[in-house]
């Protein structure tokens, strides 16, 4: 079974400070990952992460998402890479040293944008990763664009783009809280494209500096993912108990938070 989790911005960087990177929590959550690695050895995983406050504050600083042009922009553009690239170093060391054999893969080698919207990536190397046990390891990125010039990807868009192509099962959304939230505070246990409209209104945006659309963006787009793709399963879920996520991986279907799907999921787990 492959599972795509995502290791949200929020999770593993201090979004309010630029360029913090919370690695004991990383070292915490990546022990979390392999033993559920262990305890499943039947499971596939891509794991993506956000950019958090490395690709965030440069991004917002240089306006990457509303385009490139001036060769100040360029600059700025190869600034957001070269920050969202270091983040991705630092995850992987802690992948790593938790025994996960993850191979990062950078997004903006082959990505291409067509007005923000993602059109082309090479997925040959994650198929091939997945194909050799090994854990392909993405990340919210940069990308050319033939109408913007340049653009920011998101992990969600990285996942919205490979799912026909890979896929997964379940999707893994790991972020602060505990799920999506309503006006009280309290998770939203089922989000269907049925419901969607009623709740939108209490889908708030990000803590920190977010230039990817928050919380309500994020829920859309796998709302639309799950239409398309009725099989799959997404869900949003707090990534601060360990003991939470390695449940969540050992058996998606049962997992916290909030489950984002078109149909009511039946109990088999195919």
């Amino acid at each position: 079974m492959l599972i795509f989790l995502k290791l949200g911005g929020s999770l593993i960087t201090d979004k309010t400070r630029e360029s913090t990177f919370l690695g004991e929590r990383m070292a915490r959550l990546s022990a979390a990952i392999a033993s559920a690695m262990a305890a499943r050895p039947g499971l596939r995983l891509l794991i993506g992460h956000g950019s958090g406050s490395f690709g965030h504050f440069a991004a917002y600083r240089h306006g990457t998402m509303q385009g490139v042009a001036t060769a100040e922009q360029w600059q700025g553009f190869a600034e957001v890479a070269r920050v969202a690239g270091h983040l991705n170093d630092l995850v992987s060391e802690k992948l790593a040293a938790a025994g996960i054999p993850v191979w990062p893969l950078q997004p903006s080698a082959s990505a291409e944008c067509v007005d923000g919207d993602l059109r082309y990536l090479e997925a040959r190397p994650l198929q091939i990763a997945l194909e050799k046990g090994l854990v392909p390891l993405v990340y919210g990125d940069v990308a050319l664009d033939t109408v913007r010039g340049g653009a920011i990807i998101s992990t969600e868009e990285i996942f919205l783009y490979l799912t026909p192509i890979l896929r997964p099962r379940h999707i893994l959304l790991l972020g602060e809280v505990e799920g999506v939230l309503d006006q009280g505070g309290h998770v939203i246990p089922r989000i269907t494209p049925q419901i969607l409209p009623e709740i939108e209104a209490v889908l708030g945006g990000s803590r920190g500096v977010d230039v990817t659309g928050g919380m309500a963006g994020k829920v859309r787009e796998m709302v639309r993912l799950v239409q398309t793709y009725p099989a799959l399963t997404i869900h949003i879920l707090s990534g601060l108990e360990p003991e939470s996520v390695q449940d969540a991986l050992r058996d998606p279907m049962h997992a916290p938070g909030t489950a984002i799907f078109a149909e009511q999921p039946g109990v088999s787990d195919r």
